[in-house]
């Protein structure tokens, strides 16, 4: 009787109504509410704060849609990154044991934007509560093996200043591409910032890898020593078919995630079809145009191909311009970020308005 209680509470939950793709707010809070930045209850104005370039990218709407698509694009071409999902993530582990249902690739999605909106939009103290909470998950996240294809490379450690720098650079520079690419801003097309302003982005985020042990490591300040960055760890980026092999038991990674998905198939996954068509069909597209040519090609895009995707931005422009619409950008903001971010977001961009009328 015992093992079959056991059996029967290891069993994936496969029905998906639609209260729970929507969530609340405890699918993304973590350690308590989170303060806003700069409001009448915090202690300061957070890392970033109000008139900050980075407050400029992460509050438009074209970043608010994109994002989620976006995240995983440069992040995944970061060798260690994908590596610790590969070893250590819960699709990966749930994968193996055939427990890993398509509504939890979605939520490990879905929660990716409301977790991290505390430390780019709330006080200090929320901030730091919450890249604490990383800190303690992600540290289990080692091995000393990142490429079984290239043993070279050495291992990863998730909380080390090298990779914990580069999880924070690669999520927030692409964030960057994002908005230079795909936002629709002062009635003008998406265009890129002046010099001096990608630059004061760069300083701006050098403060928020201090939230982790980054801070150990030589930080860039400028868009030239972010380059010089990727310069020096060029080897760690890219995405090889034998970065997909998991070393303790030799399956491919991608296979095991499809295998149990399918396994665990339910009519009412619909839901969620649609929502991961929406990411990784409709708004990856214009993303792979966004970002730079180099990611593109260490993802392993071809130059005709690389082509083509440029090409499909511009045709797309309307699409692009509709999603970053009030009616729509809600509707992803509630989706994918969650209530509490939701909030955040609100009393932000007030804050930023605000901000931006007083320089003027």
């Amino acid at each position: 009787m015992n093992t079959k209680a056991s059996n029967v509470a290891t069993q994936p939950n496969k029905v998906v109504t639609r209260q729970r793709l929507l969530g609340n707010e405890n699918r993304w809070r973590r350690h308590g509410e989170p303060t806003p930045a700069a409001s009448d209850d915090a202690v300061d104005d957070g890392v970033f704060g109000p008139g900050s370039v980075a407050w400029d990218v992460l509050l438009h709407p074209a970043t608010i849609v994109f994002q989620t698509a976006a995240q995983a694009v440069l992040q995944f071409t970061y060798k260690p990154i994908y590596a610790g999902l590969r070893d250590w993530d819960p699709m990966s582990r749930k994968g193996r044991a055939g427990q890993l249902t398509i509504f939890d690739v979605f939520d490990r999605h879905q929660r990716n934007s409301g977790i991290h909106a505390p430390m780019w939009l709330g006080d200090t103290e929320t901030a730091k509560r919450v890249a604490l909470h990383l800190a303690r998950i992600h540290d289990k996240v080692k091995a000393d093996l990142i490429d079984g294809g290239d043993q070279a490379l050495g291992g990863y450690a998730a909380n080390s200043p090298r990779d914990s720098m580069w999880a924070a650079l690669t999520e927030l520079h692409s964030m960057l591409w994002l908005y230079e690419g795909l936002a629709f801003r002062g009635g003008w097309f998406p265009r890129r910032l002046p010099a001096e302003v990608r630059d004061q982005f760069v300083a701006e985020v050098a403060e928020y890898c201090k939230l982790f042990p980054a801070r150990e490591e030589a930080l860039p300040t400028t868009m030239a020593e972010l380059q010089s960055l990727y310069k020096r760890d060029d080897r760690l980026f890219g995405m090889p078919h034998s970065m997909q092999t998991i070393p303790e038991t030799g399956e491919n990674y991608p296979q095991v995630v499809m295998d149990s998905i399918h396994k665990n198939h339910h009519p009412s996954q619909y839901r969620v079809k649609i929502q991961l068509f929406l990411q990784q069909r409709v708004l990856r597209l214009p993303v792979l145009g966004a970002v730079s040519g180099k990611t593109r090609r260490s993802m392993g895009i071809g130059p005709w191909k690389g082509r083509a995707i440029l090409a499909a931005r511009y045709l797309l422009l309307p699409m692009i311009w509709f999603v970053q619409q009030p009616p729509v950008e809600r509707y992803f903001m509630r989706m994918m970020w969650g209530p509490d971010a939701v909030k955040l977001i609100h009393a932000a961009r007030q804050k930023q308005r605000a901000a931006r009328q007083a320089r003027q």
